[in-house]
């Protein structure tokens, strides 16, 4: 990144989840649960507690202002999943948007990913600005015609119309998990992908709907002797046959599935040795890994636990090769963050596009950036107080004790209710997507 000092410092555009309408409060069904830039950075997927996808394309450059680099507006909106009820298992099953991933574009529509707790559904999104007009079996309003009162053929033709974005679902994975699907990955090979849950990660190809391939199950003979849950899986973004997933006790483990089929034999293990002096009550909480993503390159392994970011190098699995502290002053603050159940709280982590700066979330709407070759780091906060469009972000400091500077925020004034959980990066470009409950807001590095 050019000039760390202004990363990200410049506001461009605050949406909020429905355009057009005054916030007077956060419903439970419009609090952002996903976002996603596709492979160009050119669209940006938001899924929410509502099962609803909300797709922001990003505008041309004007003509006028060639400088001015286009803003995102809103594309598509569609309702993904509706809740459902399992009849079996007397059991509710929420629309909740849980993760979106982008299919590369190989034509004009877009196909993405989206899942909630239980099903994975393939979206197609396309345009259409032309209509068929001249029907032989049918009249223009739709109704079928009388066959004995058809008397001459006619060729149909297409005329213009508005453009329509039309949002259709083309597959429906589902029946394939007995707990909650946390994450989703499409695999390089692009005809694949995965699907992990609590216990088992399941290969599906994307032509076949009715039958997946279980590749990990760590469920025990007797639940009783359950130690660990995955959290967190994903595919190598080169190597079509490795992948890792992450686990609640604060390890990665690196498969191949040229080894075996059932990956139940890791390749790699990574896990970093725990300080005797630091243990306490709170350390196996805390350590749960929320968030594993491989770099671009994909040499490295990021992963995101309650307190901190560590980046591992694929070569070394017995420590990370660097660890960011991201809000080390909730440290003394974990008993209450127990007692209101903030501590499970699962945070997510982002690359930029040459992997030199990582970003992941905290709380009172704050985010946290890290450059990773000047070591230089900063905190800015994600809020419509001081988010004017085109303002410049002014770092944000948090005091822990003794006297508090006028810029500064205590932290016992911290607001645990905002907290920004999921964040994306622009592939290419620095721009990046921040979601704030209810909010998303976009933010580039400052125009000069």
């Amino acid at each position: 990144l050019a000039g760390f000092g202004n990363l990200m410092q410049d506001v461009l555009w605050c949406f909020s989840q429905v355009k057009g309408t005054i916030d007077i409060g956060v419903a439970e069904a419009d609090i952002i649960s996903t976002v996603e830039f596709n492979h160009t950075g050119e669209l940006l997927a938001t899924g929410d507690k509502g099962g609803r996808v909300v797709i922001f394309q990003r505008e041309q450059e004007s003509k006028n202002q060639p400088h001015r680099r286009g803003e995102y507006n809103v594309y598509s909106t569609f309702q993904s999943h509706e809740p459902e009820f399992d009849y079996l298992k007397s059991l509710e099953i929420e629309e909740k948007i849980n993760k979106i991933r982008w299919l590369p574009q190989q034509n004009a529509a877009y196909f993405l990913l989206s899942t909630n707790d239980k099903t994975v559904k393939l979206w197609k999104v396309s345009e259409r600005d032309k209509r068929p007009e001249g029907y032989n079996l049918k009249d223009e309003d739709g109704r079928l015609r009388d066959p004995s009162m058809i008397t001459v053929l006619r060729v149909p033709v297409l005329r213009p119309m508005d453009l329509m974005v039309e949002a259709t679902p083309r597959r429906v994975f589902a029946n394939a998990h007995t707990y909650h699907i946390n994450s989703i990955s499409v695999n390089s090979d692009y005809e694949t992908y995965m699907s992990a849950d609590d216990l088992r990660i399941n290969l599906w190809n994307f032509e076949i709907t009715n039958q997946s391939f279980n590749i990990v199950d760590i469920k025990p003979a007797n639940m009783e002797e359950l130690t660990e849950v995955i959290t967190a899986a994903e595919f190598h973004p080169h190597h079509c046959n490795t992948f890792v997933y992450s686990s609640s006790k604060g390890t990665i483990r690196l498969c191949d599935m040229r080894t075996s089929a059932l990956c139940d034999r890791h390749a790699k293990f990574f896990e970093e040795p725990e300080d005797p002096s630091n243990r306490s009550f709170f350390s196996e909480i805390i350590s749960s890994i929320s968030d594993v993503k491989f770099s671009h390159s994909g040499r490295y392994i990021m992963t995101r636990d309650y307190l901190t970011v560590k980046v591992w190098d694929l070569n070394m699995e017995n420590r990370p090769i660097e660890t960011y502290q991201v809000h080390d002053y909730l440290r003394s603050k974990l008993c209450s963050l127990y007692e209101n159940d903030c501590i499970f709280d699962k945070f997510e982590c982002v690359w930029n596009g040459s992997d030199s700066v990582i970003m992941t979330g905290s709380y009172n709407n704050f985010f946290r950036m890290f450059d990773r070759n000047t070591k230089r780091d900063v905190t800015l906060e994600a809020s419509r107080e001081n988010s004017k469009p085109r303002a410049i972000l002014k770092p944000r400091k948090v005091c822990v004790g003794g006297k508090r500077r006028k810029d500064e925020i205590s932290v016992d004034s911290l607001d645990f209710s905002k907290k920004i959980l999921h964040t994306a990066w622009h592939p290419s470009e620095n721009i990046i997507a921040v979601a704030a409950t209810n909010n998303l807001y976009i933010f580039q590095d400052k125009v000069n």
